[in-house]
């Protein structure tokens, strides 16, 4: 009696049956789970790229802003006067002279 219910009792039977007779979905859901895993691995490779893209576009940014507040100062008529000088030549202080042509 005692030989009967330890047979009863004997998990490991029923297990290896159960495992073996779902098989083919125990596969299935390893497939799914590795999957699952190489989805979040791509996802994060993206997130980590859109970052990187914006640091980047951040820091161009910056440099643009810079170039383009250095070229305002730089196309400032004063500065322009003093960028002349160097060369020799030298605006008049009158300020802009208009000339024009009358037609024959």
């Amino acid at each position: 009696m005692a030989n009967k219910i330890l047979n009863a009792l004997n998990l490991s039977q029923h297990t290896t049956n159960l495992v073996f007779g779902n098989f083919q979905f125990l596969l299935f859901l390893g497939f799914l789970i590795i999957i699952y895993i190489a989805n979040a691995h791509y996802s994060e490779k993206g997130v980590r790229r859109i970052q990187s893209l914006q640091k980047q576009m951040k820091e161009l940014k910056w440099e643009y802003t810079a170039i383009k507040s250095e070229t305002m100062y730089k196309s400032m008529q004063s500065q322009i006067d003093v960028s002349l000088e160097s060369a020799g030549l030298d605006l008049a202080p009158s300020g802009v002279k208009v000339i024009e042509v009358k037609p024959d």
